[in-house]
């Protein structure tokens, strides 16, 4: 009598811990955003000791990303380089042409990143890699992340532009204008459905 009560219990306890590791070795199962209305990508050099910025008015941004496994996370930005603008149409067609972006031969960059580094308090590196102008160079975006059903990613990096031979000959002078140029971004997400 005893053995048949022991028994039934023992199954039922075999089960719940088979499920509970069961749950324990699930995969983290991030989700998948894309970018929303009101997102922003800008930059900021300067030339002949004026500062000066601009923006691209058109990229998209695809993340897939759980905070509790940031390593796992993924970030994916095209950005048309034609659509780059400064407000001053004679600087705009100088950055189209082919010392700059050249968007004849190289319409768009991409910017891609697999793994983020948690840096505490809702603040991240994503260690990615821009490819512009047919060249691939790590470069390194730090952003905050605002969690919710409608997540925004802020963040900026510094793009070494000399390293992908934007402002070629006369332009390479860095006392003319800076080798390092500061990209910020504000990035609106919603859930792919």
């Amino acid at each position: 009598m005893r053995h048949s009560a022991i028994f039934p219990a023992f199954r039922r306890a075999a089960t719940l811990l088979a499920g509970g590791l069961l749950l324990a070795a699930s995969p983290a199962f991030a989700t998948d955003y894309v970018q929303a209305p009101g997102s922003t990508l800008a930059f900021a050099t300067e030339y002949d000791g004026e500062v000066f910025s601009g923006h691209f008015s058109r990229f998209t941004t695809t993340v897939s990303f759980d905070p509790q496994h940031p390593e796992a996370a993924r970030l994916e930005v095209v950005i048309p380089l034609a659509s780059a603008g400064t407000a001053n149409p004679d600087r705009d067609q100088t950055l189209l042409g082919a010392d700059f972006f050249n968007v004849g031969k190289f319409p768009q960059a991409r910017y891609s990143a697999t793994g983020f580094r948690p840096l505490g308090d809702g603040n991240y590196a994503a260690d990615g890699t821009l490819t512009l102008r047919g060249v691939s160079h790590p470069v390194t975006l730090t952003f905050s992340w605002t969690d919710g059903a409608s997540p925004v990613l802020a963040g900026k990096a510094t793009v070494q532009r000399l390293a992908f031979n934007v402002g070629g000959g006369d332009w390479a002078d860095v006392s003319l204008i800076p080798d390092a140029v500061a990209v910020s971004t504000k990035v609106n997400l919603q859930p792919v459905e």
